[in-house]
């Protein structure tokens, strides 16, 4: 990142990498909260560390679960372009992908998102082992696809090689033979509603039952959409893509609406090459 703009005391201390001795902090020479005198703003790229400062979960997150979404759109307000989110996005995007991926425990993603992007497990990153285990964390997020149907590609290395077990997220009156080929391809389904479908709240407690409550999930819009109308999602990390693409592309959100639209709070907001990165809490 080359500029954070303060928003909240928290984010001020952030910006000058917290307390003394904090891992990550400015390197010597960079006049916190500033690149100019008075321009409220680092102008220069920050460190994994330092974004993972930046992003770091409430402490509260520990104990109990706090799902975040991480999502981007362009300026009209397009999710994706020919059915997939990397055409819209850029480097700086990737990279605070990736930091929001070493912080979770599970990665939550809809199964038609892992068929169009392709989902792979996440990989190990040397800068995040450290405070993954200080924090009692396995060593990577897991990964855990939300499905009715269960109608996956089982020989993908999302369920062939991850370093931690994939988990499938589904309901009850899931097709039972495809909940043992999921089992005996090393899956590990969870159910979380009492029909087909997954409901929105019971899986955060799934999840947070199994011991994750870092929670993350990127999309896609339907499910976002489903945790928004269930009204748990706690934080949304946005990116705003300087592009536009016009057409009918889905928003970052779909689904069913909410009777009266809830207000989340601005925590931070980065800007690199044009794209705007904000993070949103819900007030």
């Amino acid at each position: 990142m080359r500029r954070l703009f303060p928003v909240t005391e928290q984010t001020a201390a952030q910006a000058s990498g917290g307390p003394a001795g904090a891992p990550g902090g400015p390197a010597d020479g960079v006049r916190p909260g500033g690149g100019a005198e008075g321009s409220g703003f680092l102008d220069r790229e920050w460190s994994l560390a330092e974004l993972a400062l930046a992003y770091a979960y409430p402490e509260s997150a520990g104990r109990e679960a706090w799902l975040r979404a991480n999502m981007v759109s362009t300026l009209d307000g397009a999710g994706q372009h020919d059915g997939r989110s990397q055409p819209i996005s850029g480097a700086a995007d990737m990279r605070i992908f990736g930091t929001l991926r070493g912080l979770a425990d599970v990665v939550v993603v809809g199964a038609e998102t892992v068929r169009q992007e392709g989902y792979r497990p996440v990989r190990e990153r040397a800068e995040f082992a450290g405070a993954r285990d200080a924090a009692g964390q396995a060593v990577v997020a897991a990964v855990a696809v939300v499905t009715a149907s269960l109608d996956l590609d089982l020989s993908l290395p999302l369920f062939t090689s991850p370093l931690v077990p994939t988990l499938i997220l589904t309901g009850a009156a899931a097709a039972p033979d495809r909940v043992a080929a999921a089992e005996k391809a090393g899956a590990r389904v969870v159910v979380a509603g009492d029909g087909a479908g997954v409901d929105p709240a019971r899986t955060v407690r799934a999840l947070a039952g199994l011991g994750h409550t870092r929670l993350l999930t990127e999309g896609g819009p339907r499910l976002l959409g489903q945790f928004v109308a269930a009204g748990v999602l706690d934080e949304l990390c946005l990116t705003v893509s300087p592009m536009l693409t016009a057409g009918n592309a889905q928003r970052i959100a779909g689904g069913p609406g909410v009777a009266v639209p809830r207000r989340f709070e601005l925590v931070s907001l980065l800007e690199e090459a044009g794209f705007l990165f904000g993070r949103y809490r819900r007030s």
